[in-house]
């Protein structure tokens, strides 16, 4: 207000008071302003503290690629974590953020940059939905006119129920008849459990079993986990259901393995468990071997199953009495075990051996990776286009793959074994450019076997994929050999995985099977209870 504009009273009176008031004014917004520099003086301490610990999280994100995908001396150094060690931090780290965010918000005010809307899928159509409608209030003056309905804004948030134990309670009333001809007592027989006079249901043992075989939790964080609801089941007393659970199931598992070795090509691979040794009270090392049937890849109609052996031994006498009897495609890394069943000597008693390129390409990849060797990264860029040519005939029939190799793969693998030829002489004997061109060299004819039938996989992944959800219960574990719970876990484990191989909720599938089998399933019908054949 210019100060033509401002009227100024001819009252002494007045003009002390307007006077009075334009100094409270001033003196308001001298606060309010103070006010403003001190919250802006926060937030600047805010964003510096958001600043510096994303830094660091930055820093340890980088850190973590460096161990996965750095050199071989920054991956021994930074801990050599695993896959799953890997998204267990990394989730941390997303928790490290929203944390910030959630601080950043809160001292803004409520205030928050809105990220463009992340696509999601429709939750699954068998999940119970549980309808909420919040009626707006009435608007004064509307109370006595008509209501309309014009439309609704509708949202869907994933909402979870905690699992509850509950009590079946069973009653057998018993009746008394009396009359002429009959005399006595008539009751129900007992229904049929897998624990005999035992207090848990069918369900409960699969709860169980799923829980530690398949999801990696521990007895003993069960027992912690039920505490909770007031349910005291002790470890023990777990385990020693699971024996029961893996020796009514061993058959099954014995099942599963005939029917991998009925099929045209396995794939089996090994990897390690830690177990006690006898007496000693020390650990050393034992092995779970992996079978794999899997013939989806090449356009066949069977199951995928798997199956684990535990074993005290990784000596090749293993695997011959796992797979005796199998004449077909045996498809595995480059463990000398496995050559003992494709001996020459044995003609068409032995199998058929097949690679994997995988295994070869880890071998110059770490090379690369290290820029420690041009032959390493030259070799890398070349393999490439292999998988790219086997994700387009991946699902066709065998005669289809088999052309599609032949006229784009067969020629790359010519000219990689070229190259390798090539440049060994120029090598140092001991060098590891020389050991990975042996590695290859030696295993030709088995690597090049792909191109020539089309039933054989360029790798062996597929197996690795299936020991890979063993490697988690195993940080979990320590047995006392096969008869310690090892061979009970290799059982449970093959069923387990291969329900999930099949798309089948194992928890649904065990409780069911577990019924069958307290009410005396007959053994003649055993490939009705298969996970592959489940139906609810």
């Amino acid at each position: 207000m210019s100060a033509p504009d401002l009227a100024l009273p001819d009252d002494v009176d007045a003009l002390k008071a307007m006077v009075v008031a334009m100094a409270e004014k001033a003196a308001g917004l001298e606060e309010r302003n103070a006010d403003l520099e001190a919250h802006n003086t926060h937030l600047e301490l805010v964003n510096k503290s958001a600043e510096e610990r994303i830094a660091r999280l930055t820093a340890v994100v980088k850190m973590l690629e460096r161990s996965r995908f750095g050199s071989r001396s920054e991956r021994l150094r930074a801990g050599a974590l695993s896959e799953e060690q890997y998204a267990l931090v990394f989730d941390e780290i997303e928790t490290g953020v929203a944390a910030i965010e959630a601080q950043m918000e809160k001292s803004a005010g409520g205030s928050k940059a809105k990220r463009a809307p992340r696509p999601r899928k429709g939750f699954a159509a068998h999940l119970e939905r549980v309808e909420v409608v919040i009626e707006p209030e009435t608007p004064a003056g509307c109370e006595r006119l008509a209501k309309i309905l014009i439309g609704e804004d509708v949202s869907e948030r994933l909402d979870v129920t905690p699992a509850k134990f509950r009590v079946i309670v069973t009653r057998r009333p018993k009746y008394a008849y009396k009359g002429e001809g009959w005399d006595g007592v008539t009751q129900a027989a007992a229904p049929a459990r897998i624990i005999e006079s035992g207090i848990p249901t069918e369900a409960l043992l699969a709860q169980i079993a799923v829980s530690k075989y398949a999801d990696g939790l521990p007895l003993y964080r069960q027992e912690a986990i039920y505490a909770r609801d007031q349910v005291e089941i002790d470890r023990s007393q777990m385990a020693q259901w699971m024996g029961k659970v893996g020796f009514e199931l061993e058959p099954l598992a014995d099942y599963a393995l005939t029917r991998i070795k009925q099929g045209e090509r396995v794939f089996a691979d090994e990897t390690t468990l830690p177990t006690l040794a006898p007496g000693s009270g020390k650990a050393k090392t034992a092995y779970l071997w992996t079978y794999l049937r899997d013939d989806r890849p090449f356009g066949g109609s069977g199951p995928p199953i798997v199956a684990y052996r535990f074993e005290d031994s990784r000596a090749g006498e293993c695997v011959a009495r796992h797979l005796d009897g199998y004449r077909g495609i045996l498809q595995v890394d480059g463990y000398a075990a496995y050559n003992r069943l494709a001996r020459s000597d044995r003609g068409n008693d032995g199998v058929m051996l097949a690679a994997c390129w995988s295994h070869v390409r880890r071998k110059f990849y770490e090379l690369h990776a290290a820029g420690s060797s041009v032959i390493a990264s030259q070799t890398v860029a070349q393999m490439a286009p292999l998988w790219a040519a086997e994700e387009a005939v991946r699902g066709q029939d065998p005669v289809l793959r088999i052309a599609a190799r032949q006229e784009k793969s067969a020629a790359l693998v010519a000219a990689l074994f070229a190259l390798w030829e090539k440049e060994l002489p120029k090598l140092s004997g001991k060098s590891k450019p020389a050991e990975a061109i042996r590695y290859a060299l030696g295993r030709r004819a088995a690597l090049e076997r792909f191109l020539t039938d089309g039933r054989i996989e360029i790798d062996s992944n597929t197996v690795e994929r299936a020991i890979r959800p063993q490697t988690i219960t195993r940080k979990n574990s320590l047995f006392a050999g096969s008869d310690g719970g090892g061979r009970t876990w290799a059982t449970i484990a093959t069923l387990l995985t291969t329900a999930k191989m099949n798309q089948v909720d194992p928890h649904a599938w065990l409780t069911q099977t577990l019924e069958r089998i307290a009410n005396g399933w007959p053994n003649s019908d055993i490939e009705a209870l298969m996970p592959w054949n489940y139906q609810r």
